[in-house]
């Protein structure tokens, strides 16, 4: 899993909070660990694979969206590698990460691994954060015709230099002077919590806005259209509600356990003996809630790729074509020419009027269709319903 406490664990002074949890057992909670990211890192590359019995389209060019999309499956890989490494590692030498808690201890590599395993886990799933963020962001301007494919590199920017930054600030004011004697006191970590945590709550609070803000847009444009809005785009809309919706579902159940613990931890932190009988129930409910971490973030990844494309099936096709990809538009609308061709017989009487008509729906089309990108068949069906495509 990913928490903070990962980095609070390689001091050798750390508090009594992460003592509790970091030690409860280890070896269990490792299994877990090492269980849930490698369910989810299959499943999630099988999801990603192409599969049989698609039927063959020339590629589109890839749009922001379906490139964020596939940056987050990465960051989830990553992230879920880093699990499997730090928590193999701890259960095959239990004798080399004992050696963390020896202060001034004069081997540095059990530090080192300690400190750079969960620099990692924390960064990689904080840089995905970051993508999901920069998702959101994207899919407005998309809908507001304010984005395209060239704003991934401003994207690329600030979701690894925000991500690399809050990293290393934090890690440094909680390491402070040096990793052998870390200064202890809760006011100490917080910055460090506060690092961790910020992309984490800007999501929960910021993407449900853009995402609602982006559906009602989506509904001013199916109306614009054609100056009617149809059963078949109310549907079209109510399925990019729904898939925004799975997204901050899959985040909220992946990681609000992570929010809860931290909340329970800090509130034992601040007694002056967490080992009380009172307060039993608060430390069972912080062991529950570390457990419930350590099955339900690497799942993310998974579950991502659930939300974004659904259920692709078990029929991996490995032989190399030039063909789409699951995270490719499943829409045919994103490149009209290839199931609705243009008329290419114009008269020479058309006025510019209509020319500047026709440029402005196939804006619209590929707005849309960019926020559909990754969907099945059956989104495809119900996309080349719509009368938005059937003006081609």
């Amino acid at each position: 899993m990913a928490s903070p406490r990962l980095e609070t664990y390689c001091c050798p002074n750390r508090d009594a909070a992460t003592q509790l949890v970091m030690t409860f057992q280890p070896k269990a909670f490792c299994g877990v660990c090492i269980g849930s990211a490698s369910v989810s890192l299959l499943l999630t590359i099988l999801q990603l694979l192409p599969k049989k019995g698609q039927s063959p389209r020339k590629m589109p060019k890839a749009s922001s969206s379906s490139t964020i999309l596939l940056l987050i499956s990465a960051c989830d890989i990553l992230g879920g590698l880093g699990m499997i490494f730090r928590s193999s590692v701890w259960l095959g030498f239990p004798g080399f990460i004992a050696n963390i808690s020896v202060v001034n201890g004069t081997d540095i590599w059990p530090s080192a691994f300690c400190v750079g395993s969960a620099m990692w886990i924390q960064l990689l799933y904080s840089a995905g954060f970051w993508w999901l963020f920069c998702y959101a962001v994207d899919s407005y301007l998309v809908v507001r015709r304010s984005a395209g494919l060239s704003t991934i590199v401003l994207y690329h920017m600030m979701t690894w230099g925000l991500a690399v930054l809050l990293c290393v600030e934090g890690v440094a004011l909680l390491y402070y002077p040096s990793l052998s004697s870390c200064e202890n006191g809760l006011e100490h970590a917080i910055p460090h919590y506060i690092t961790t945590y910020t992309p984490l709550l800007l999501v929960l609070v910021v993407n449900p806005i853009l995402f609602r803000r982006t559906v009602s847009a989506v509904a001013s444009l199916l109306k614009g259209r054609q100056g009617i809005y149809t059963e078949n785009e109310r549907r079209l809309g109510t399925e990019i509600q729904i898939r925004f919706f799975k997204i901050m579902l899959v985040f909220i159940i992946c990681w609000s356990s992570n929010i809860v613990n931290e909340i329970l931890l800090f509130y034992l932190e601040m007694q002056p003996d967490i080992n009380e009988i009172s307060l039993k129930n608060i430390r069972s409910a912080a062991l529950i809630t570390w457990i419930i971490m350590g099955v339900l973030n690497p799942m993310q990844g998974f579950l991502f790729t659930l939300a974004f494309y659904s259920w692709t099936g078990w029929r991996v096709d490995l032989k190399w074509q030039k063909r789409e990809i699951p995270w490719e538009s499943m829409s045919s609308s994103t490149v009209g020419e290839n199931a609705y061709p243009s008329p290419v017989n114009y008269q020479s009487n058309v006025h510019d009027s209509k020319k500047i008509l026709t440029t402005d729906s196939q804006q619209t089309d590929e707005a849309i269709s960019m926020l559909s990108e990754g969907n099945t068949s059956g989104d495809d069906r119900l996309t080349r319903s719509s009368p938005i495509y059937q003006g081609w």
